[in-house]
């Protein structure tokens, strides 16, 4: 029920995701009349299970709300994973309240100081991982060295990318560039267990240097944001000029990558973005799969015990 085109598009990626994938189930959570009739509309009603959910939240409220709203479509689909009858939560509706609502149910991976946004965006070749991408807007040191480790894995595990390469993002290249959340991070990132090749700038991280870029959730979604509007912006005038742009969306367009994972909690969610379509919705379908299937939550989870044995951290 979340997302600026609910239920009709989440319903409609999710008809479209069983079509692509023979070897799933889905759940659909919310408003049980509203769902079964654009079901009706696509001539599947008989095909996805509703589970029915008296309220939603709504873009405006404080994240907050899920503690009174046990029964919105977003605290009943954790529920139902809580419970083993889904292996995974999709949602194109509040952020926050999906990040707070994920911890009351589920709690954290015993080792992790926080969940953070970990967004795939284009690189020159390929994709990166931004992460925090707006979980955290105020982060600590320990913060951002637990996001780079959940980013290596999920880079690594989903992505995969071999020996991913670790990037904090920095005003400059050299090691006492930054302010004081930086600087403290950077010594921890050094002794930590992962391929972690310095700063990176803003200029840099789409030039397919880096593969998991770290920051705090403030900056990481102000990047996210205006790298969506800068995005935008080349489209439109690309097309003013009469230029094909259908190889480019590909690459340029959120609804390619479906969803970013929000790690750090003990089971798979993904959270789409809130104009997401029924192309995304399916597209961050795929995400979630590949995220359960590659046991990605468990890596996550084991490879807390590496770090630990790093002196200084």
């Amino acid at each position: 029920m979340g997302g600026d085109y609910a239920p009709k598009e989440i319903i409609k990626g999710a008809v479209e995701a069983l079509e692509y994938h023979k070897d799933i189930n889905i759940l659909l959570v919310g408003d049980a009349q509203l769902v079964a009739e654009s079901l009706e509309e696509l001539g599947k009603l008989n095909e996805v299970e509703i589970v029915p959910a008296s309220q939603k939240i709504d873009i405006e409220e404080k994240p907050s709300v899920v503690r009174r709203k046990r029964d919105s479509s977003l605290m009943v689909a954790f529920q139902l994973v809580k419970e083993g009858r889904a292996d995974a939560v999709v949602t194109a509706g509040h952020t926050g309240a999906a990040v707070l609502g994920a911890l009351l149910c589920w709690g954290r991976i015993k080792g992790i100081s926080r969940p953070a946004i970990a967004a795939p965006m284009p690189s020159k070749d390929g994709k990166f991982i931004l992460v925090d991408a707006g979980a955290n807007v105020d982060c600590k040191p320990l913060h951002l060295l637990h996001f780079a480790l959940m980013g290596s894995i999920y880079a690594s595990n989903v992505l995969h990318i071999p020996n991913p390469r670790v990037g904090l993002l920095n005003i400059g290249e050299e090691s006492g560039k930054g302010n004081s959340l930086t600087n403290a991070t950077y010594p921890l990132l050094e002794k930590a267990p992962l391929n972690f090749i310095g700063n990176v700038e803003g200029k840099d991280i789409f030039a397919g240097k880096v593969d998991v870029v770290v920051c705090d959730g403030f900056v990481g979604n102000v990047v996210l944001k205006s790298n969506e509007g800068l995005a935008w912006l080349a489209l439109y005038y690309l097309q003013k000029l009469g230029v094909d742009i259908s190889g480019v969306i590909q690459f340029l367009d959120y609804a390619e990558y479906g969803g970013a994972p929000i790690l750090g909690v003990p089971y798979v969610l993904i959270k789409s973005h809130g104009r997401s379509k029924a192309k995304a919705i399916r597209q961050a379908i795929a995400v979630a799969k590949e995220a359960i299937e590659s046991e990605m939550v468990e890596k996550i989870t084991s490879s807390l015990k590496e770090l630990g044995s790093v002196e200084g951290i």
